[in-house]
């Protein structure tokens, strides 16, 4: 056996002993695997390089401090709520139109934020009183919301599964949007789909509207909308036009869009906001920390070079199923970063772009996943459906079809990155 490879087998061992046994935070157990694994292959307690691995994906863990930041705000103001109400009462008449939207619609802060958690807390806890009037059984609304959070998790322009799979291979996070698209967008279409059409029956608008956060459009106008439309439109023309548009970085756009915020809406406390984003975002920014901590001893030791290497001798079929095991690893980020750096390297000579996008989306779909079925766990708690299990059962087929997608386009990775090529 090779010191790579014991190196690698007792880096993921620690990880597994700590996650699974001692019950620990990932970020934790990601760090002491890092550590296990530097000193198993006798570099000592490297500091430097943990401190700088530490700072790896600083950007990353900036914008998900403040988009939550920003989500915090724009949910408080009234916004997401006078959305969320206009959205039921304008298209209620097509039951089929107002799944795929309220499934687009839960995704939307994930989208920004790169958080599957952020869809839950905000746009998910809005339309649950509204699943729940139009007569979807608690658990199968629950599954909905678990799912429609993997995908906005996914979609772009952030997704922090991908840029910790293309920060793993030194791939800058440019040119995602497409297949990122690709992967997010048509599963989730597909999972409003079968939950319309196996849940959604006949429904009174006028019970489903009075349970529901009232609109505040009346009171404040259009004005309520401006941080959005400020943040968006500072996002698309940064990428658009970057000759004219100078860049100010995603960070301090979603921190203009807060401060933007005051007046726009109902009042708020923006320290509060502040306080409760940061605390809500914590648990994923410090995994991110144990993740570039990660990749850095697998640098340091050469075990990402061992893996490299070794990938490109693995059996056609071999890759395949290592690529369907990505999702029982039981976390998003820590799956990304311990199984989807090496799949690329397995995948090599395909679009990388497009096989780490579909990687992204089958490691997030690790948020679903037993033991810890976090996804699972929150959707339990706005639905109040105890055993969250129940969710989880709910979600097989919406699951196995998003698989299926992934696989789908990691096999005609190609092909796919020559059309997307051709496009943009």
């Amino acid at each position: 056996m090779s010191i790579e490879l014991l190196i690698l087998i007792v880096m993921l061992a620690t990880f597994a002993l700590g996650v699974f046994l001692l019950k620990l935070p990932a970020g934790v157990s990601l760090m002491l695997a890092a550590i296990t694994g530097a000193l198993t292959g006798g570099e000592g307690i490297p500091v430097r390089h943990l401190v700088e691995g530490s700072f790896g994906f600083l950007e990353a863990i900036l914008i998900i401090a403040t988009a939550m930041i920003f989500m915090k705000v724009v949910n408080a103001t009234g916004a997401l709520g006078t959305i969320s109400y206009g959205m039921i009462k304008y298209f209620y008449r097509s039951r089929l139109l107002l799944m795929i939207i309220i499934t687009l619609f839960i995704m939307f802060p994930g989208m920004l934020t790169g958080l599957s958690s952020a869809c839950i807390l905000t746009t998910g806890a809005l339309v649950v009183p509204a699943l729940l009037a139009m007569g979807i059984p608690p658990k199968a609304a629950g599954a909905l919301i678990a799912m429609a959070a993997v995908f906005g998790e996914i979609a772009p322009p952030i997704s922090i599964p991908a840029m910790i799979i293309g920060g793993g291979v030194d791939m800058p996070y440019i040119g995602f949007g497409g297949p990122l698209f690709l992967a997010s967008f048509p599963p989730a279409i597909l999972t409003a789909i079968y939950f319309r059409y196996r849940y959604l029956k006949k429904f009174d608008i006028d019970e489903v509207l009075t349970k529901m956060e009232k609109p505040v459009y009346s009171k404040h106008g259009i004005k309520l909308f401006i941080p959005l439309i400020v943040v968006i439109a500072l996002l698309i023309a940064e990428r658009t036009f970057p000759e004219l548009m100078p860049h100010l970085g995603i960070p301090l756009i979603f921190l203009i869009g807060a401060l933007i915020g005051f007046g726009t809406g109902e009042k708020y406390n923006l320290y509060q906001m502040m306080r409760s984003a940061v605390r809500n975002a914590l648990p994923v920014m410090s995994i991110l920390v144990g993740v570039g901590m990660f990749i850095q001893i697998m640098a340091l030791t050469g075990v990402r070079g061992f893996i490299a290497v070794t990938a490109l001798e693995m059996p056609e079929s071999v890759k395949y199923l290592a690529a369907l095991i990505m999702p029982f690893f039981g976390s998003a980020y820590a799956s990304a970063s311990v199984i989807g750096v090496p799949l690329v390297f397995v995948f090599i000579g395909k679009s990388e772009i497009v096989v780490a996008s579909a990687l992204a989306l089958l490691a997030a779909m690790g948020d679903l996943m037993p033991p810890p079925s976090l996804l699972c766990a929150y959707a339990g708690q706005l639905v109040k459906v105890k055993n969250h299990f129940l969710i989880l059962k709910e979600s097989i087929a919406p699951i196995a079809l998003t698989l299926a997608v992934g696989v789908t386009i990691i096999i005609f990775s190609q092909e796919i990155g020559d059309f997307l090529v051709q496009i943009f």
